[in-house]
């Protein structure tokens, strides 16, 4: 195999989800210079599932019209949008418009609207263009797709975002009834070591590199070498040199025939299988994507800033370790993929107690309730990543249509937890962080 190919995987996959990953760990920084505050997150959480009107066309496309989309032209056209979009960050994140009578960040709204169409539709344009390299590429993309959310964690951990200092506050003396004199402490957030415009512009480079793989992925020689018999071009593959009429890949699922036969991509797998993997796909998405990084914060500040950072960093970091593993142990077994799903699940049903639980939740005054935590970050992460990557090898044995219908797996599963998610911490407030200085438990 080839080291350059798998570089240039790496720093393609890298620009999937690299914005948006980015924007949320910035949000410490920005949230208080902006007029919608702690609103943000949730404002950016509909924006996410608006964006997804992109990965549903272009899977509607490959349903509907087989061949007609120029898939390579579609990824030029979102890595550039994304790479402009971040850009464009830098300058206008700040700036207000007042609309109906009240100041908004439109700007940052709107910029915000086009990155998470880039990334929503790289879920459905990224994967199914790594068809048109061997298999073991595939992994090394993944590797890439954790490494978007690993750098931007890494580079803000530099930064010093969200550092928080409890300092006393000599202008609220407290007077108890025996006539002593306590003092109140008070959460200061540290400044920053860069500013967020220099992050922005940090995030548009990377999508440039991002764009520069790509155009190397598609004219290098080299890759050239590695592309498996026969050659994909905007989804469909050409069968010989002789015969040059492009068909569509064996749809993942044929309607016509009959229940009882296996009708998955070379139909190595029955229909309920089929729902197994699917509905084991959607779950790890919603899990990883959105419903526990929504209540991160919840689970893991009651035991202090130092471990809410440190599993947010180990969390980024197990991300492309399990991809790692996968490279070299792409274990298929349907029953170990059920297994691993429930021992994530089971870290990932811990960590959503102590988000319910805050800002007391077990253990929250020993040593030993934030190693805990820590370590339920990394086995929640490490196995379910595992799993998306192993389901993701065995999709793309199974054509491209399969690959594009994985990507619109991944959105519905990220959308049905958003939905979930959303009313609990937006709007009926259900979880409470407390103070990070002035929390007192039992």
């Amino acid at each position: 195999m080839s080291l350059l190919t798998h570089l240039l995987a790496v720093l393609f996959g890298m620009g999937s989800w690299v914005s948006i990953n980015g924007l949320w760990v910035e949000l410490p920084l920005i949230v208080p210079q902006i007029p919608e505050g702690w609103y943000l997150p949730s404002y950016l959480s509909i924006l996410i599932q608006m964006a997804n009107v992109g990965p549903l066309f272009v899977t509607l496309m490959h349903r509907f019209r087989p061949g007609a989309l120029n898939e390579t032209a579609v990824i030029y056209v979102i890595i550039v949008l994304g790479t402009v979009a971040s850009f464009l960050l830098g300058f206008f994140w700040k700036e207000t418009v007042v609309v109906a009578g009240v100041s908004r960040s439109v700007a940052l709204l709107v910029l915000t609207f086009f990155l998470a169409t880039v990334d929503c539709t790289s879920s459905v344009t990224f994967l199914p263009f790594m068809m048109r390299l061997k298999p073991q590429y595939l992994t090394t993309y993944y590797i890439g797709e954790g490494v978007s959310g690993l750098l931007p964690a890494l580079v803000a951990l530099v930064q010093g975002v969200g550092v928080v200092h409890c300092l006393n506050n000599t202008q609220s003396l407290n007077h108890s009834l025996n006539g002593s004199v306590t003092f109140d402490l008070q959460a200061q957030y540290q400044p920053a070591n860069f500013s967020a415009e220099v992050f922005f512009f940090f995030l548009s480079a990377m999508m440039l590199v991002s764009l520069g793989a790509f155009l190397l992925l598609n004219y290098h020689p080299a890759v050239a070498r590695e592309h498996p018999t026969g050659r994909y071009t905007n989804g469909v593959k050409e069968k010989s040199q002789k015969n040059r009429q492009l068909v569509e890949q064996k749809p993942m699922m044929d309607p016509y025939k009959p229940p009882n036969q296996n009708s998955f991509g070379t139909g190595a797998y029955s229909w309920m299988q089929v729902f197994y993997i699917f509905v084991i796909l959607a779950w790890a998405n919603a899990l990883t994507n959105v419903v526990l990084p929504s209540v991160q914060s919840y689970s893991c500040m009651p035991y202090g800033n130092k471990v809410y950072h440190l599993s947010a960093t180990m969390a980024a970091v197990s991300n492309p370790l399990a991809c790692f593993i996968a490279m070299f142990l792409p274990i298929r077994s349907l029953l170990l993929m059920a297994a691993l799903t429930v021992v994530g699940t089971g870290a990932g049903a811990y960590i959503m107690g102590t988000a319910v639980l805050s800002p007391c939740p077990l253990l929250v005054n020993d040593t030993s309730g934030g190693v805990i935590i820590v370590l339920a970050w990394i086995v929640f992460i490490l196995t379910l990543s595992y799993v998306k990557v192993i389901i993701g090898v065995i999709l793309r044995d199974e054509g491209h249509s399969a690959l594009v219908w994985c990507g619109a797996v991944v959105q519905l599963g990220s959308l049905l937890g958003a939905v979930t998610m959303f009313p609990l911490v937006s709007v009926y407030s259900f979880f409470s962080s407390g103070d990070p200085c002035n929390t007192k438990c039992p």
